[in-house]
């Protein structure tokens, strides 16, 4: 008897799949080459096409930061920049909310805010410094009245995309169930806008961080705009770029985390309406 093959033929080969941790591998050298290669164009622009004295080289640069960091100047002023863009955030975003919400369900209260909202985000937050020196003087009062201005509209728009974007069907069928006003609103609304009003506040923790250093012009005598602002004063670049650095870092920091919070905590919301 003849032996058939249950093989077919023409089956295809299937490709070989990278385990996952070979593809995390992968991501993060990418991104150290991405990293590596941004320094060594920080070096060659520092030592050849700029005087150091101008652009510092990133050895300058570490080392000062090492330095700071030492007698605890670095970690004070972040923290002092931290404390301020916590506060006018956390402000902010509940304001944010809280409007977007009636603005976006209550057609009086959208009459009512509408026009500021559309108004007043194109104003933007360093314009209301010498106001905000008149009104609340020097102290803390003032920053965090520029960090709450620059994150309020950000959370309110996207809140009220969110509301605008609930399916009327939704609506329709609380109604059906005999819902009011407040219960749909509560029920119905409230859930569905959710996730827009966090990824507005991913947004607007962007804005907080690039507000904190035209708040820390307002007469600070700490925090890393204090600490940017104060060093050009005596030509100290490399402390400049300390402060940027740092800044920077913080906020991709930050970002990650509240992204990792979202996905964690409200993953559920994400196309609820």
């Amino acid at each position: 008897m003849t032996r058939v093959d249950a093989t077919p033929l023409n089956d295809e080969v299937r490709p070989v799949r990278r385990p996952e941790s070979f593809s995390k591998f992968v991501r993060v050298l990418k991104t150290a080459l991405a990293i590596l290669g941004g320094v060594l164009v920080w070096q060659f622009t520092s030592t050849v096409l700029v005087s150091n004295i101008l652009f510092p080289t990133p050895g300058a640069t570490f080392q000062e930061a090492l330095r700071m960091a030492a007698n605890g100047e670095l970690f004070s002023d972040a923290g002092a920049s931290l404390a301020r863009i916590a506060v006018g955030f956390v402000i902010g975003s509940a304001i944010g909310v809280m409007l977007g919400l009636a603005a976006g369900y209550f057609e009086i209260a959208r009459l009512a805010v509408g026009p500021y909202l559309q108004f007043f985000r194109f104003v933007p937050p360093i314009a209301w410094i010498s106001p905000a020196i008149i009104w609340f003087g020097i102290g803390e009062t003032s920053k965090i009245f520029i960090i709450v201005y620059g994150t309020v509209f950000v959370v309110a728009l996207s809140t009220i995309a969110g509301v605008t974007s609930v399916h009327k069907d939704k609506i329709r069928a609380a109604m059906m169930f005999g819902a009011t006003n407040w219960q749909i609103f509560a029920m119905v609304i409230v859930p569905s806008t959710v996730y827009h009003s966090l990824t507005g506040m991913r947004l607007a923790m962007g804005i907080a961080f690039m507000t904190v250093v035209a708040a820390e012009m307002l007469g600070a005598e700490s925090g890393l705009g204090y600490l940017i602002l104060s060093s050009r004063l005596w030509m100290a670049t490399d402390r400049i770029f300390v402060g940027i650095i740092v800044l920077g870092l913080l906020g991709l920091l930050t970002d990650r985390i509240l992204s990792a919070l979202i996905e964690r905590f409200a993953a559920k919301y994400r196309g609820y309406s």
